[in-house]
């Protein structure tokens, strides 16, 4: 089977997964605040979990070189995601952010698993780092409109934050972990796709298609990034060495990702268009179906 087409299969398991959380949403299962929830689970527990276990891996010199290299590729790929989303969206700031920044942590990752193992995954996490760092501060000055407004505090006792330095810490030491504590990572890391996935249900479940295909910005958000962005990273990615494959893969789809949960969460906190926010995720997804496929298989026929 081509990689187009196990990633395709791969997308339709997370919609059905999406569609069992529209399912228990409608039928009063899943609360508001059980979504909030979840969101926590998430936030606090299932993405620290995974990004520290994508960094337990051998400490080799190829590793650490491909750790400095995809996690710079990673930072060039959120730059041209923001510029163009500056570009297609101006001064829309629910669409730049949401133009901006993919989700690679919820959505990328068991793409990558699918078609390249669990070991590629450690090619996203610079990717990851970057895309939270990005939206503690850019992402928030589109939202409020205030530049500088950052805490430094906030920002490095973020799970995010603390997730990657406990595992740099383990790719640098490598220390020897019971495999009690090992097995724990796994299960919790699990819970990572599925939960996102009914979390996304919830927000289709909210939003109303019928009044969303008449919004003009959502096409410019699938357009940008969906399409452009993604596009314009094949083509700097193929400045990389062959041998720098499942690396490329792996950062090209993190780029290719829809919308991030987190524009929605960071509209709601700051009182910003949340309706707008949760239909920029929903719209993105459904897309999402044929447009990373297709990136994907664009990609094999350029690199």
């Amino acid at each position: 089977m081509s990689m187009s087409a196990t990633l395709a299969l791969q997308i339709v398991v997370m919609f059905m997964l999406v569609g069992v959380g529209f399912a228990m949403f409608r039928a009063g299962k899943i609360t508001m605040e059980g979504n909030r929830t979840i969101g926590n689970i998430l936030v606090y527990l299932s993405l620290p979990c995974v990004i520290v276990k994508g960094l337990m891996v051998e400490r080799t010199a190829e590793n650490a070189i491909g750790l400095a290299i995809s996690a710079v590729a990673g930072l060039l790929a959120l730059v041209v995601s923001a510029i163009v989303a500056r570009l297609i969206l101006k001064k829309d700031a629910i669409g730049n952010f949401a133009a901006t920044f993919s989700n690679p942590s919820f959505f990328g990752i068991p793409l990558v698993i699918s078609i390249l193992g669990q070991g590629p995954v450690f090619y996203m996490t610079g990717f990851i780092a970057f895309m939270n760092l990005g939206q503690w501060t850019y992402g928030v000055s589109l939202l409020t409109g205030e530049k500088g407004r950052v805490s430094v505090r906030g920002l490095v006792t973020s799970p995010f934050f603390v997730a990657m330095l406990i595992g740099l810490a383990l790719f640098v030491f490598q220390p020897p972990l019971p495999g009690v504590v090992t097995s724990c990572l796994d299960y919790v890391s699990a819970l990572n796709t599925p939960l996102a996935m009914f979390a996304t249900g919830v927000y289709l479940a909210q939003s109303h298609l019928s009044d969303a295909i008449h919004r003009v910005g959502l096409y410019k958000v699938v357009l940008a990034r969906l399409v452009v962005s993604p596009v314009v990273s094949v083509l700097l990615l193929s400045l990389l060495p062959a041998e720098f494959l499942d690396l490329k893969l792996a950062v090209l789809i993190a780029q290719a990702c829809p919308v991030g949960l987190n524009v929605a969460v960071y509209a709601q906190l700051h009182d910003a268009d949340y309706v707008y926010a949760v239909e920029t995720i929903v719209a993105s997804v459904l897309f999402s179906l044929v447009s990373i496929p297709l990136v994907v298989g664009l990609a094999q026929m350029v690199w």
